[in-house]
């Protein structure tokens, strides 16, 4: 009996051993899930996942698409989240617009403002936008996880109006302001060659294919950005002073036809004292204007006259 009670504290050292590491083994789960880190995306975001921690460098892991369920990366690991489809860059100068409208400069040098909208999406091919990311969206703390970050309207200003402020006054150039203000053949030419230089300009300012058609969805053709114009605006003195010679125009044109009336009659008049001599022209006149009235009278007939009251 005293031989067998011998042997309870080793059976209870072991116990505890065994339940110390049973909850060593659930704290280091459990730190090891809270370390992790978690992410899920929306229908209208993709997400660039960097892998490394504190003793690992920082590379590049992969892209997680639009509508992706919860994944968990490893500890340390970094998530940059950017837009999935349609975006745009309005130059209106309203009050949620990311510009005030473009100045122009006309080829007889008159200055003139154009409002519009330019319609795209962000090239979320994954190792393209990978790129962007790491040559433009680090430099504006591009990160869409909170919303639009601040350095989003930043970069537009950069990669999207400077280059359309350039096409739009390449393209002005080559025409006059009353042509660009009121001509409809000249502003659609105007509009094209915007749109040409435009595309070409962007995707020169940003290095890359970055900037695609608006229902692009990460795969296949990039395709170009959509540019809805308004015509260039001159500045009011411009308009109203132009209005003003088209009023002159149209008064003078009206005496003009007055003019043609009076020169017409008078030649008609001439034409009657011709033929009819100066005396007969006149009671022509007379007759044709109400003044004189004509009553046929039967050969030997007689007729009476009452004098008018």
């Amino acid at each position: 009996m005293n031989s067998g009670k011998g042997n309870v504290p080793a059976k209870k050292s072991r116990v505890g051993r065994i339940v110390l590491l049973v909850v060593a083994g659930v704290v280091a789960v459990t730190f090891g899930l809270t370390a992790c880190t978690r992410v899920s995306t929306g229908p209208d975001e993709v997400v660039l996942h960097y892998a490394g921690g504190i003793f690992e460098a920082r590379k590049f892991s992969d892209c997680i698409n639009p509508s992706s369920g919860m994944q968990i990366d490893g500890p340390g690991d970094t998530h940059h989240t950017y837009p999935f489809g349609q975006r745009t860059f309005d130059f209106s100068g309203s009050g949620d617009a990311e510009s005030r409208p473009i100045s122009v400069v006309s080829k007889d040098n008159v200055q003139m403002e154009v409002a519009g909208v330019a319609t795209f999406a962000l090239n979320t091919d994954c190792q393209t936008l990978r790129r962007f990311h790491e040559r433009i969206g680090l430099k504006y703390g591009i990160d869409f996880a909170e919303g639009e970050p601040a350095g989003w309207k930043r970069m537009l200003n950069v990669y999207f109006k400077q280059p359309l402020d350039r096409a739009m006054d390449a393209a002005s150039q080559e025409y006059e302001w009353k042509k660009l203000f009121n001509d409809p053949n000249v502003k659609q030419q105007w509009e094209q060659r915007v749109g040409v230089l435009a595309r070409q300009f962007i995707k020169e300012a940003a290095g890359g294919e970055y900037f695609c058609q608006p229902n692009y969805g990460g795969t296949g053709e990039c395709g170009d950005v959509v540019l809805t114009i308004q015509k260039p605006e001159p500045p009011d003195s411009l308009v109203d002073a132009m209005a003003a010679e088209q009023a002159a125009k149209q008064q003078n044109l009206a005496q003009q036809q007055i003019n043609t009336k009076v020169k017409t009659e008078l030649e008609s008049i001439r034409d009657l004292v011709k033929v009819l001599g100066p005396q007969g022209a006149i009671l022509w006149k007379a007759i044709q204007d109400g003044r004189v009235t004509v009553v046929p009278v039967p050969q030997n007939g007689s007729i009476n006259i009452s004098p008018k009251k």
